[in-house]
């Protein structure tokens, strides 16, 4: 390809083309018309010379006496007027000649000029004769006799000497010329570079517009033309610079909304190819924001089912909803959106995929479920029982006493059941309602004191098993807990304790300070939990041995009100089991809340309580 030229040559040979083909046009104008006029000059002096002797040829003519006196008169004239006369007769032999003799000439009937003449009494050729061997202009007239003709006198004149005269004006011109066109050309490459500075300036502020540098502007030429240009050029550059920062401030404030997002958030093209991404979507599927896009998803994300979905969203031209599990950091359960995207038509250019973590919303809802499920099971059992013998002792009255008082005490149970249940379910709600508003009634406690007041609490279910109960703890130790809630979390762990462990086997409490951690500890003997159940056994009503559970006569709200407690106090509450081993429950709380510990309590001796 060739490089384009510059715009100053093209200027220049452009006016020069111009120049030298108008002068060229002129002369060649002026030198035709200039030989023309000579022409016509010469041509009007032969046909004067030719018409003077036809006056002395006629009277030779008519009748023709001689023809050698014809012959004297053309060559003694011609030899005055330095023209060669001819005197031919009408039918074309020449009988008197200046240049000739007579007798060596050809017939001239054919030549144009004797016909035109002996047609309409005169005529006129330009041609190259082949006796003078030159260009010769011929002047015919027609001699007349009452009407009659009687033969033609022609002039003829070399045209060798006009020629040379218009060679020499032909040299003068083109000399004059090549001065105007050297002028010309000066002038023409004046101008060209005049304007070829200013189209350069204009160039150059072009392409610094190009280059993104909206805030320069053109100077303005004095010419219309390129003035016109520079002035909208400015007032492109003021328009996109305009825009560019409505766009750049549009593209920060979405790149803001779309980053503080926690959905992530996937634009992708009908060819699957990924157009955009959030950081929030880069993270959860582990990816390059930059290296990303152009990729198919089949590329940037390894999931089946996500991959499915987005191919039914892109041949779907509606919103598409649905929840996929996937596994990061565990299992996790995502809710995707497909929304069409369109241009500035109507036609499809994509879908918008949105991921949301509902993790956490569909377990709540899970334990919702089982909430409302379990309440109304835990209540159906004894409204049911009571409702059972309340009408059997309405149809069958008192008549057997001793049977009546069972019925009422077996009633009465079950009221004392519903009651706890209520009273769990109250303790529970007042818990979530002061702990979320900040309201708990916090005070120094001596843990060492809680857990004795606990263990003491404990005493009597204990001894009926056999059961020892033992205490580790700093006196001195101390914390900014609820005394009241505390203490109902260790009892409900101690509770548990003794409920599940097989007569004689201990109990131990613990308590110890680390790192700015309080941890109380209640482990003991007994039968121990399988895996399995450990991730939901802090749910509500949730019971790892149904049976066993109801028959030790807990309302399956214990663990949830101590997990409850716990983070309540900030705090957080675990468990560690092996089936035929025993169970060890952790409450952890924060010292940070007010406590004091001294590290004394591993040193601290056992109080076995029974």
């Amino acid at each position: 390809m060739k490089p384009p030229r510059r715009l100053l040559w093209r200027l220049f040979f452009s006016y020069l083309f111009i120049a030298l083909g108008a002068l060229s046009v002129a002369g060649w104008h002026f030198s035709r018309s200039l030989e023309r006029f000579f022409e016509e000059q010469l041509t009007a002096d032969l046909f004067g010379r030719a018409r003077l002797i036809e006056q002395e040829i006629q009277p030779l003519l008519d009748p023709l006496l001689q023809a050698e006196a014809v012959d004297a008169v053309c060559k003694r004239l011609g030899r005055h007027a330095n023209t060669r006369f001819s005197v031919v007769l009408p039918e074309g032999k020449v009988i008197g000649d200046t240049w000739a003799a007579p007798e060596t000439l050809d017939n001239h009937a054919g030549r144009p000029e004797i016909a035109a003449a002996l047609a309409s009494g005169s005529g006129r050729a330009r041609r190259y004769s082949s006796t003078l061997r030159q260009n010769v202009l011929y002047a015919a007239v027609a001699v007349e006799s009452e009407g009659r003709r009687l033969g033609v006198v022609r002039a003829a004149f070399p045209l060798s000497h006009m020629e040379a005269q218009m060679a020499e004006i032909r040299l003068e011109f083109f000399a004059v010329g090549a001065l105007v066109a050297l002028l010309a050309l000066a002038v023409t490459l004046l101008i060209s570079r005049r304007y070829g500075r200013k189209v350069e300036e204009l160039k150059d502020g072009a392409r610094r517009l190009a280059r993104g540098e909206l805030g320069h502007r053109l100077p303005i030429p004095d010419s219309e033309e390129l003035g016109g240009l520079a002035e909208s050029l400015n007032r492109m550059a003021a328009e996109l610079e305009a825009r560019l920062q409505t766009v750049v401030r549009q593209r920060n404030e979405l790149e803001a909304v779309l980053s503080s997002m926690v959905e992530g958030v996937i634009a992708v093209d009908p060819g699957e190819r990924i157009l955009s991404l959030n950081p929030a979507a880069a993270r959860w599927f582990e990816l390059d924001a930059e290296r990303v896009r152009g990729k198919t998803i089949p590329e940037a994300v390894r999931n089946h089912a996500i991959q499915q979905f987005i191919l039914r969203a892109l041949a779907t031209p509606s919103v598409l909803e649905e929840d996929i599990t996937v596994y990061r950091d565990g299992e996790r359960i995502l809710n995707i959106r497909s929304t069409p995207l369109r241009g500035a038509g109507t036609e499809a250019i994509g879908v918008l995929i949105v991921f949301s973590d509902v993790t956490r919303l569909r377990r709540l809802e899970e334990v919702r479920r089982d909430f409302v499920a379990n309440v109304s099971h835990e209540i159906k059992t004894p409204l049911t029982a009571i409702q059972g013998f309340v009408e059997t002792l309405q149809h069958h009255g008192f008549e057997n006493p001793a049977e009546a008082s069972r019925f009422l005490r077996i009633i009465a149970r079950h009221a004392d059941r519903l009651k706890a249940i209520v009273d769990d379910l109250l303790l529970l709600s007042r818990i979530e309602n002061e702990g979320e508003r900040g309201e708990l009634k916090l005070e120094p406690v001596r843990l060492e004191r809680l857990l004795q007041s606990a263990v003491q609490i404990c005493r009597t279910p204990a001894q009926e098993k056999g059961i020892p109960i033992t205490v580790e703890a700093d006196p001195s130790l101390f914390i900014a807990a609820d005394p009241v809630l505390l203490e109902q979390a260790v009892v409900n762990l101690l509770d548990n304790a003794i409920k599940y462990s097989d007569p004689g086997k201990p109990v131990a409490v613990r308590c110890r300070a680390t790192g700015g951690i309080v941890a109380i500890e209640v482990e003991d003997r007994g039968i121990g939990i399988e895996r399995k159940h450990l991730p939901r056994l802090f749910e509500r009503f949730y019971r790892a041995d149904k049976a066993r559970s109801r028959s030790q006569g807990g309302t399956g709200l214990g663990l949830a009100i101590v997990k409850h407690i716990a983070q309540a106090h900030g705090g957080r509450v675990s468990v560690e089991s092996r089936v035929g081993e025993g169970s060890r429950f952790r409450i952890e709380l924060p010292l940070g809340r007010g406590g004091e510990a001294t590290p004394a309590a591993a040193d601290q001796p056992k109080r076995p309580v029974m």
